[in-house]
């Protein structure tokens, strides 16, 4: 069987095509993130779906298809036409966080069904937000014409006629009850959105219609995708993906694993036959996206430059950067945080910043494994990424856990993740595995370094 996954990521969509020969990128494109306001960051639906569909031309010909996606990013359309109705809302987005002030008293509800705290982070507030100021939404509900959905949704149904989602997907919205896979009556009610505006859940694995003859068959959240393209199917195993954000999942198998305290989320890892595998969550918003704000800020010229340095680590020297440049995820939930340095000095170069900047991202990292590995004892950690080519990354993110991390050769794990559900059963992953290890073993006065400039950027906005 010849798979083309399509990757459909925060800054560009990917082909990868598995078959006999292995499997391969054939074809990438990025496309344009809009920050219209401070706060808001928009998508053009159409740009996207013109973007998969010169990945499935480049990719083609293959007897079936996946579609891994960005997970909270949304938008309305029509359901006749299928025109947008509104930009795509993309995951960082949180012009929604004022209005979610007037929600805290559902927040325990909102935890206690759905697994997740009230947060810009999830499309509920998003969905709500587009009914009340988008006029066209409102008509179209008016005149039952109405479609709410994640990018998934959209497009599967410019692409199959399929109006669905998955369950990896739905259970990000703040809508679906986790225990039961099903959208939640009284979450709809909480957040003002129309329940048959939402389209049907479905499992990771199934039938989700055919394009030009082949048949879709996964669909599911991008890092869901790469928690399986890494091999992670027992409780204890993890993953952290290190994209435009860095998010970690652990399997925890059949069980929900419940952990308002720590910060950490519950979710949906995949559904196969009717049958639900669940994980935990933690985010990072800023992993790839400081870097390239690093970038236009003038620190490097390229990312190339962050791959080694030749001063010892700057959060030794008490130079911290915390990237909060959207605010603090696991296990913090704080939007009012802002991105800053912390121990500068009239010898700091921007070489420092750089690295300062780097090594920020990796101690959040370590926070939310941190948190996780109190929960569901860590059996191993896989990683996978962009930043992951970085060698200083990948062996001070090392460092600052305290143990050893496995680094596929191969690192298009979410796309092929994807293909491997798209398959219906285990595929052997591409090339071989390193295993990097600490080699510095006192940095508890790292993380106590960083922890005071945590305590700074909270409230900062």
């Amino acid at each position: 069987m010849t798979i083309a996954a399509i990757d459909q990521g925060t800054t560009s969509t990917r082909a990868l095509r598995l078959d006999d020969k292995g499997a391969r990128i054939m074809h990438a494109v990025k496309h344009t993130v809009c920050y219209p306001r401070p706060g808001w960051v928009e998508q053009d639906a159409e740009e996207l779906l013109r973007n998969i569909l010169a990945c499935l031309a480049a990719a083609a010909p293959v007897d079936a298809i996946g579609l891994a996606n960005q997970g909270e990013s949304c938008l309305a359309w029509d359901a006749l036409s299928g025109a947008p109705l509104c930009p795509v809302i993309v995951w960082q987005d949180n012009r929604t966080s004022a209005w979610l002030e007037g929600l805290r008293e559902a927040a325990p509800e909102v935890m206690a069904r759905a697994g997740l705290p009230l947060d810009a982070y999830f499309p509920a507030a998003k969905f709500a937000w587009i009914l009340r100021e988008i006029p066209q939404a409102r008509a179209a509900l008016a005149a039952g014409r109405l479609r709410l959905g994640t990018t998934d949704a959209f497009f599967l149904d410019r692409l199959t006629g399929t109006f669905a989602t998955d369950v990896t997907t739905a259970s990000r919205t703040s809508l679906m009850n986790i225990a039961t896979g099903q959208w939640d009556a009284e979450l709809c009610r909480i957040f003002g959105v129309p329940p048959h505006a939402l389209p049907q859940i479905r499992d990771s694995a199934g039938a989700f219609g055919t394009y030009n003859g082949v048949p879709v068959r996964a669909s599911l959240v991008d890092q869901q995708a790469a928690l399986f393209g890494h091999g992670c199917r027992a409780p204890g195993d993890a993953k952290i993906t290190f994209g435009t954000g860095a998010f970690a999942l652990a399997v925890t198998g059949a069980s929900i694993i419940r952990a308002p305290g720590q910060g950490l989320l519950p979710t949906v890892a995949w559904s196969r036959a009717g049958q639900m595998h669940y994980a935990l969550e933690g985010g990072v918003y800023d992993a790839g996206a400081a870097v390239d704000w690093g970038m236009r800020l003038g620190l490097y010229a390229s990312v190339a430059e962050l791959d080694s340095f030749q001063a010892p680590p700057a959060i030794s020297r008490r130079l911290a950067f915390v990237p909060a440049l959207s605010g603090l995820a696991c296990p913090h939930w704080d939007r009012s945080a802002a991105a800053l340095w912390v121990g500068m000095g009239a010898d700091t170069t921007k070489r420092d910043m750089a690295q300062a900047l780097l090594e920020g991202i990796a101690l959040r990292t370590a926070e939310v494994v941190r948190a996780m590995d109190a929960l569901v004892p860590l059996t191993r950690i896989s990683v996978d990424g962009g930043l992951t080519r970085s060698a200083y990354f990948i062996r001070f993110l090392a460092n600052v856990l305290q143990r050893e991390i496995l680094l596929p050769a191969f690192d298009e794990l979410t796309a092929f993740g994807c293909a491997a559900l798209a398959a219906d059963g285990e595929v052997a992953r591409p090339g071989g595995v390193r295993t990097v290890t600490p080699d510095v073993a006192d940095v508890a006065g790292w993380h106590e370094t960083f922890t005071g400039a945590v305590r700074r950027a909270k409230g900062w906005r």
